[in-house]
């Protein structure tokens, strides 16, 4: 029974810390939206990316669906599994 308390633990914390990964980058991706369509950041090519951030951080926006499906998945399990 303590072994299985402890696995529960274990996974309610990695489920939180996923839920916050993924409101986090959902974040990101809202702000850079809303700056490029507002025109508060400049985005020569209107892929809703600003160009500031194209230059660092393209790997973040160009695998956006494949993060936000990872994470969706980790959350189902560990939702499913916990209970």
């Amino acid at each position: 029974m303590y072994i299985y308390n402890q696995k529960l633990i274990k996974m309610s914390e990695v489920l939180i810390t996923a839920i916050f990964a993924a409101c986090l980058l959902g974040g990101v991706y809202i702000y850079a939206y809303w700056a490029t369509t507002s025109g508060s950041l400049e985005d020569e090519n209107q892929n809703f990316i600003p160009d500031s951030w194209e230059k660092n951080f393209k790997w973040l926006f160009t695998g956006k669906t494949v993060i936000m499906l990872i994470l969706g998945l980790i959350i189902g399990y560990l939702i499913g599994a916990s209970t």
